[in-house]
């Protein structure tokens, strides 16, 4: 692939606006600088750099992101903050999206793809893929509200009852609490119906992928493949039908450039 194409396909601007970038001397390869747009490269486990800023070529954006509370998951956000904003332009420009959304007021693991069927797969309700919460409730949680959320609550405009595929109370206003429907204000929805109110609400897992423990607010990381693996373990249905558990490791995450 010739390096103006290489770099447009890696979101730094149109195959003109990637020529001129490589002319002008602002493009590294392999440590090297090339002012040769034209010239053809292999994508696969190229290093480059833009401006001095090191970048590796992936045919497809995996991302993971610790979404700080006041900011929305949209391209127009309304009254705060876009979460796109916490990312390098050159993601955005290769048109990075949220899998599922988080509510502005809610933090934790958030994750962002440019590939499609990867975006599905995270947010179809029929993978019966876990989301875990930790939850800070306003009102002491006690047994019948634990046991009452996993047998199941009906809530205004759901036609069967929705249950927590999983529920464990830390203490008297802290709980665990693990989904695999994605529904607006889910848990909110869930609390209320039992009697209680949602205070803080922070995800920190997906599947079998946590959000690792040094990733900061507003920080984002590359998944690799190894993270992309544990990404898949957990309740995810099985060709039977039948819901596959799978251990959940303590930390985990990729880093990468």
């Amino acid at each position: 692939m010739e390096l103006a194409r290489l770099l447009q396909s890696q979101g730094f601007g149109s195959r003109a606006e990637c020529r001129a970038l490589v002319a002008s001397g602002r493009v590294c390869v392999n440590g090297r600088r090339c002012t040769d747009w034209a010239r053809p490269y292999e994508g696969e486990g190229l290093v480059f750099s833009v401006d001095d800023v090191s970048w590796r070529y992936r045919q497809a954006a995996y991302l993971a992101l610790h979404k700080p509370a006041g900011y929305e998951c949209s391209h127009r956000p309304q009254r705060h903050q876009s979460v796109y904003s916490l990312l390098p332009r050159p993601l955005t420009r290769r048109g990075v999206q949220a899998v599922g959304r988080l509510d502005q007021d809610t933090t934790g693991l958030l994750l962002l793809s440019d590939d499609g069927a990867f975006v599905h797969r995270y947010t179809s309700p029929r993978k019966l893929v876990e989301k875990v919460y930790e939850v800070r409730t306003r009102h002491m949680v006690d047994d019948g509200q634990v046991r009452t959320l996993l047998e199941g609550v009906t809530l205004r405009d759901e036609a069967l009852p929705v249950a927590a595929a999983g529920c464990e109370r830390l203490d008297d206003r802290h709980l665990r609490l693990s989904l695999t429907l994605g529904r607006y204000h889910l848990v909110k929805r869930m609390l209320a119906a039992v009697g209680n109110r949602v205070e803080s609400l922070h995800r920190v897992a997906i599947g079998g992928f946590v959000l690792p423990p040094d990733l900061r607010a507003g920080e984002w990381i590359w998944l690799e493949a190894a993270d992309l693996d544990l990404l898949a373990v957990g309740r995810l249905t099985a060709a039977g039908g039948d819901p596959v558990h799978g251990d959940r490791p303590a930390t985990l995450g990729g880093q990468g450039s």
